[in-house]
């Protein structure tokens, strides 16, 4: 069992605690945190628990958090929470060979290579699967292709439905795997045990007692990648269109 919130005694509310998605709600995409935004947390830590939840593994998270990531928050959940850490310290981590077992990632692998391989498309490049922790990413076209590629496809596949095509396949053929298959960018779309969303993080402070838990995000609309965690019935989710947005919302909650 976790400990309790008495970790977090020194906080004016440690039995609340707030957690943010990274894009959008305290950094534009892909970019650094201001110096604002850090100020702000520096605060917020003194008033409550603070930590992250984002889809990208922690090296780009480190990248827009900067290299103290795992010291200026108390929790990080990277790829939701797959990899976690608590005040610097690992949490156990889940991965989705470890979910599906070899053979039947295999059979998964094996599938979407040969349907690619059939696919009559005007360009194919590299890394047509690529493995993460916690998710595949499939690209009929590869994620090598370059950026004119990428809009090409996008295009392309707009008006020929190749990644809805290829998503209605796996689901005929891997209906007992229990996988989710998101589609999102321009280029590929997401596999992942379903349940791995951001409510995944929610599993590592289940017994930590917190009577009050924050949810800011962005994409927290139905088919948003924060709709799930934003709706669950023990979150407060507030919907935020930047890091100024996040900070408005922060000060009236605890300044």
């Amino acid at each position: 069992m976790m400990t309790s919130t008495s970790d977090f005694s020194d906080r004016v509310h440690p039995d609340t605690i707030c957690l943010f998605d990274v894009d959008g709600p305290l950094t534009p995409a892909r970019l650094l945190i201001s110096k604002e935004m850090a100020q702000t947390l520096i605060e917020l830590r003194k008033k409550c628990v603070i930590g992250f939840v984002g889809g990208s593994d922690l090296s780009k998270q480190v990248e827009q958090l900067g290299p103290n990531v795992l010291k200026d928050f108390d929790y990080c959940f990277s790829e939701n929470g797959l990899t976690a850490y608590k005040l610097g310290e690992q949490l156990a981590s889940q991965s989705f060979i470890g979910y599906l077992g070899e053979e039947r990632y295999k059979k998964l692998v094996n599938f979407v290579l040969r349907y690619i391989a059939d696919l009559d498309i005007p360009v194919k490049r590299g890394t047509f699967v690529e493995f993460r922790n916690g998710m595949i990413n499939i690209s009929p076209i590869g994620r090598n292709c370059s950026h004119p590629e990428r809009n090409e496809f996008e295009k392309f596949d707009l008006e020929h439905k190749l990644r809805e095509k290829f998503v209605v396949a796996l689901q005929n053929e891997f209906p007992d795997y229990g996988l989710t298959y998101s589609i999102g960018g321009q280029i590929s779309f997401d596999v992942f045990p379903t349940g791995w969303d951001k409510t995944y993080c929610l599993r590592h402070i289940e017994h930590e007692n917190f009577k009050t838990i924050h949810f800011f995000g962005d994409k927290t609309f139905k088919g948003g990648n924060d709709y799930e965690i934003y709706s669950h019935p023990i979150v407060t989710g507030h919907t935020v269109v930047n890091a100024l947005d996040t900070e408005r919302i922060l000060r009236e909650l605890f300044f």
